[in-house]
């Protein structure tokens, strides 16, 4: 993975022309990561290129977020027209693989991951767009879209919207805050030193409700989480913040649209992007969705899984076609 060819002149304007440019993983967009590894210091090169990337959004929510005394990447400097900001290095401490190796350290970890949302959501929403019924259905559509074709399947596709309008409503009447929207054990960082965790991929916030962080971090696409825990830290959540009965009705709600959008997501990183390994992550992700898809508050929804798509199609879809 080479740098762009403007990255050496951008490195110098900025005082880093010394470091040394190498690649880190990229991700599931166009953007692509580097480590500048100058003599006693190292920072992130982010690659969004335009016109399919714009990193205005990522770093106008990174100054938002410490301003409010959360660890975003302070900003070292931008070149808009080239795509590219230099960024903190929060170094290589994920949370993912810490929990992985030391399982001990799970719950403690989750736990601190709650109680950071809690106190985001203290502070309202970000001057950002909102959350709204349109937002849910497009991201919902993703499953239709996508998923559905890729297993040979015709259904019913204004009736999956109506159900989602119908079961998305009471979720819209909430006090908006900032929502991350992939806020998982992939994106929070353990800062070396520090009991603070590290803050990444927010480029997409929006603002709607507090449930959605909080289905991203405890039904994780990527990693499993065991009901017991998602149970345990639910009701911490409640002890916490007091949240009435509606929220967790919510909670449900979200997860089922955020995990269908993903399947859908997972669909289309294979058939147009040509990224063969998301569909292999369905799996855990129908599983979510089946959990949330028994709430009552998801009854209309369900009843369209039912009726629509078969359980022996519900899974990997490159595995289902075959």
């Amino acid at each position: 993975m080479n740098p762009p060819p403007s990255a050496p002149g951008f490195l110098d304007r900025l005082g880093w022309g010394d470091g040394e440019i190498l690649p880190l993983a990229g991700d599931a967009s166009f953007r692509r990561y580097f480590r500048v590894q100058a003599p006693g210091r190292t920072a992130i090169l982010m690659d969004a290129p335009p016109p399919h990337e714009d990193p205005r959004p990522f770093i106008g929510i990174a100054r938002w977020l410490t301003g409010k005394g959360f660890a975003a990447p302070t900003i070292y400097g931008e070149d808009l027209a080239e795509g590219l900001v230099l960024l903190q290095d929060f170094g290589d401490a994920r949370m993912r693989e810490t929990v992985d190796a030391a399982p001990e350290s799970e719950l403690r970890l989750y736990e601190a991951a709650v109680d950071l949302l809690i106190r985001l959501a203290d502070h309202g929403a970000a001057e950002i767009g909102a959350y709204d019924m349109r937002v849910y259905h497009q991201e919902a559509a993703l499953f239709t879209d996508w998923y559905c074709p890729a297993v040979g399947l015709d259904v019913d596709v204004a009736g999956y919207r109506a159900a989602w309008e119908e079961v998305l409503a009471p979720a819209l009447d909430c006090t908006p805050v900032t929502v991350l929207r992939d806020y998982h054990a992939e994106n929070i960082m353990l800062i070396e030193g520090s009991e603070t965790l590290g803050l990444l991929d927010f480029q997409d916030a929006l603002a709607g409700h507090p449930a959605y962080d909080l289905v991203s971090l405890l039904q994780d696409a990527r990693r499993d989480v065991h009901p017991d825990l998602e149970a345990a830290l639910l009701d911490r959540y409640r002890r916490i913040t007091g949240a009435a009965p509606a929220f967790f009705d919510a909670y449900h709600v979200l997860g089922a649209q955020r995990n269908a959008k993903i399947v859908g997501i997972f669909t289309r990183l294979w058939r147009r992007d040509g990224k063969p390994r998301y569909p292999g992550l369905c799996p855990r992700v129908w599983t979510y969705l089946h959990r949330d898809l028994k709430h009552p508050a998801l009854a209309p929804v369900a009843a369209w899984f039912d009726a629509n798509v078969p359980m022996h199609l519900r899974g990997d879809p490159m595995k289902v076609t075959a």
